[in-house]
């Protein structure tokens, strides 16, 4: 069992308030956030951004993982996820994440690639973990 850790602080109430976070290993030290970072594009990172670096990196590793081991021993992948925070009610939802994959792997045929692609996305934790819709577009390139 793996466990990492992260804690966030918010100072003031509402729209006033200004928040940090902190996580265990010390990449992030006291990182704003709040609603200026979240809803009007003020410096600074916010829980929806962070879902998404924890996606694509996630995803990415295991698409590496897969495809090693389906014999490929080199190639390059790049990951992008967007994250969707829709209004809910009173409150709001992460709705989609969309994530898309742009693939350099040598001897790889697009029907391997996009099975490994679809296996990889179905057994990455973090994609496990959100509860919303995910959709993948694999793109495969010499």
């Amino acid at each position: 069992m793996t466990t990492n850790s992260a804690s966030a602080r918010y100072v003031g109430l509402g729209k006033d308030g200004k928040g940090s976070i902190t996580t265990k290993s010390g990449i992030l030290k006291e990182q704003p956030y709040g609603f200026g970072t979240r809803f009007e594009g003020k410096p600074g990172t916010n829980p929806e951004e962070l879902i998404a670096a924890a996606h694509a990196s996630c995803f990415t590793m295991a698409t590496s993982f897969a495809l090693a081991g389906a014999g490929h021993a080199d190639g390059t992948l790049d990951v992008s996820a967007v994250v969707t925070l829709d209004k809910d009610g009173e409150g709001f939802a992460v709705t989609k994440s969309a994530l898309k994959l742009v693939a350099k792997v040598p001897g790889i045929t697009e029907e391997d690639f996009n099975r490994i692609a679809d296996e990889a996305k179905a057994g990455c934790p973090i994609s496990k973990l959100l509860n919303c819709e995910i959709t993948l577009e694999r793109i495969l390139e010499d």
